[in-house]
């Protein structure tokens, strides 16, 4: 749910007392289903709203009419915040909006609200595809992360507290790293944690939150001058790390030649991975990026005769190589 619109909502709420997902559709120009899914999304979130089902039934705000956003608990400013993150402050589209709502907040709930606003960033993006904007409405997506992590690491962030994790690593490692929490980035179905060591200037490193296995109750653990979450850029720090991975991953460029009915396909498994050279005829060349010689290969090698590698030649050997092992194989069949 985008900011201005949460904002919107809440308010109209606020000054009908009673309203339907129609006429919520209606005041917020949008589909009846974004309505109901908007109002779902508050309910769900912690936000004091109730549905009553039935003819004459609706949703409102519980303490009717005179509830106002001065009367949100933490909890419930939490939740409001906690949906849109940086995206109410960084899009220009909504941060009037959102500085409205924070500054209808109590003075004692604002920090709080500031940090959610600026320590929660949500990338919809999957690894190797275009950059498409914040939608905050997506909020959430990252459902299979143990919430419980994902609620201390909000308390921590909150709270500009250290924390201890058991962390496993990409090779199975399992350690123990005391960090200062600087934010939280949910990519594409996947929560991570960007922290900076708690004893030390070192630069911010990016876990990912499903790889915690155990986290201590937050310590007081010398910080050294490491900065704060409020005092961290996390969009610009994630776009960077993005660039980083993204380079990593597509640091082995092939070049192929391809039927053009294959193309969509191929845009589809690659993403931003490929990218056409020249098209004639029946056929396309284009450029296709992985990390490994070998995961090229695996991924072109589905494709037989229909796709043919014009380069590199280390390509070609190990689709050959490939070739050679499945016949090996299966000649006897």
């Amino acid at each position: 749910m985008r900011a201005d619109r949460l904002l919107a909502l809440v308010l109209f709420l606020q000054s009908r007392g009673k309203v339907t997902a129609a006429q919520v559709a209606a005041e917020l120009e949008v589909s009846l289903a974004t309505a109901r899914r908007d109002l779902e999304a508050l309910s769900s979130a912690g936000v004091p709203v109730y549905v009553q089902p039935g003819r004459g039934g609706g949703w409102q705000l519980i303490g009717g009419a005179r509830t106002n956003l001065t009367g949100l608990s933490s909890n419930e400013a939490s939740a409001l915040f906690w949906m849109p993150g940086t995206a109410g402050l960084s899009d220009p589209a909504t941060r009037v909006a959102t500085r409205k709502l924070i500054r209808a907040l109590p003075e004692s709930l604002r920090e709080e609200a500031e940090t959610l606003a600026t320590a929660i960033h949500y990338d919809h993006t999957t690894w190797g595809e275009a950059h498409k904007g914040d939608d905050a409405s997506q909020a959430g997506d990252a459902s299979t992360t143990n919430v419980d992590y994902l609620s201390t690491l909000r308390s921590a962030l909150i709270a500009h507290e250290d924390i201890r994790m058991n962390y496993v690593r990409g090779n199975g490692e399992q350690g123990t790293k005391a960090v200062r929490p600087l934010g939280l980035v949910a990519k594409a179905g996947t929560w991570y944690l960007v922290a900076r060591p708690a004893t030390g200037p070192d630069e911010p490193r990016t876990y990912r939150v499903d790889r915690i296995v155990d986290i201590s109750s937050t310590v007081e653990i010398s910080s050294g001058g490491v900065p704060t979450s409020a005092e961290f850029d996390l969009i610009g720090y994630w776009s960077k790390h993005v660039k980083d991975v993204e380079a990593l991953r597509s640091s082995v460029t092939a070049t192929i030649r391809a039927p053009k009915w294959a193309l969509p396909i191929l845009t589809n498994h690659f993403g931003s991975y490929l990218s056409v050279i020249s098209s004639e005829g029946e056929f396309t060349v284009a450029e296709v990026r992985a990390n490994l010689v070998i995961a090229l290969a695996e991924q072109l090698a589905g494709w037989g005769r229909q796709i043919e590698v014009l380069e590199p030649p280390e390509l070609r050997r190990e689709l050959a190589r490939i070739g050679a092992e499945l016949s090996s194989l299966y000649s006897d069949g």
